[in-house]
């Protein structure tokens, strides 16, 4: 059975909603059983799981790059953010210039997308690198930028898959600092795939942990803080408690 996938305008809550979604792809592989769950406006949530369960496939199947073989998935795919696991920016187009691309494709006005595109690039911190070509920047310059291009859609509903694995350590921390900044400012409903269980724990609002192949949500983990997060935050006693138990239930899910 194909899954039902809601994209009208009308989907104007943000929410993201998954109900028993199953994958099997053509050679036979099963990815995915009868996920279900719901993200919604002003909720982060972060699935870890184990390599291979399923989690990417999951954010693919929302985003429309793969048909679920079974369940439903709802979302308005019309200003959907996705910032990959690479940066993706095109190499012959400026910064201003990859900025503005999803709101060039979307039709957008010059002149308006001009404005989004300045206002993204302030909002992750690349203003004077407007006319810069992606290969003078760093790799976590590159990454701001795809963020700032996903922005000028004004997503309700923003997929991150493993974005920030690619970087250092104290790159990727400035990066979590600057993605929960946004998400504050913007209340988009997220929702974000990493290896990473402290930089789950610092980014979300909830954690859920995945199983091996076939996925399936088999914990989840509400989390406490308050928005915005200091990077100092990382060093808090439940901070630690919450990651431990974490780790314990995803160990379980191999």
């Amino acid at each position: 059975m194909s899954s039902v996938v809601s994209t009208s305008a009308g989907s104007v809550t943000g929410t993201l909603s998954f109900q028993g979604i199953g994958m099997t792809f053509p050679d036979g592989t099963e990815a995915l059983r009868d996920v279900s769950f719901d993200v919604a406006p002003g909720e982060f949530i972060t699935i870890v799981g184990p390599s291979g369960c399923g989690k990417s496939t999951l954010l693919k199947i929302a985003s429309g790059l793969l048909d679920a073989t079974s369940g439903a998935v709802q979302v308005n795919r019309e200003r959907l953010g996705y910032v990959f696991q690479d940066a993706t920016l095109l190499p012959w187009r400026t910064i201003r210039q990859n900025v503005e691309l999803f709101a060039e494709l979307n039709g957008v006005a010059k002149a308006d997308r001009s404005t989004l595109a300045a206002e993204a690039i302030e909002l992750v911190g690349l203003r004077g690198f407007e006319e810069h070509y992606p290969k003078a920047l760093s790799g976590g310059m590159r990454m701001r930028a795809s963020l700032a291009r996903s922005l000028t859609l004004e997503p309700p509903v923003f997929l991150f898959d493993e974005p920030f694995g690619a970087v250092d350590e104290i790159t990727r921390e400035h990066l979590n600092d600057e993605t929960q900044r946004l998400f504050k400012r913007k209340g988009f409903a997220g929702l974000f795939i990493t290896h990473s269980i402290s930089e789950a724990v610092f980014m979300s609002t909830k954690v859920l942990v995945m199983s091996n192949r076939p996925g399936r949500i088999v914990d989840s983990f509400d989390i406490p803080f308050d928005f915005p997060r200091k990077p100092d935050l990382r060093f808090d006693p439940e901070f630690a408690r919450l990651s431990g138990e974490i780790s314990l239930a995803l160990r379980g899910a191999h």
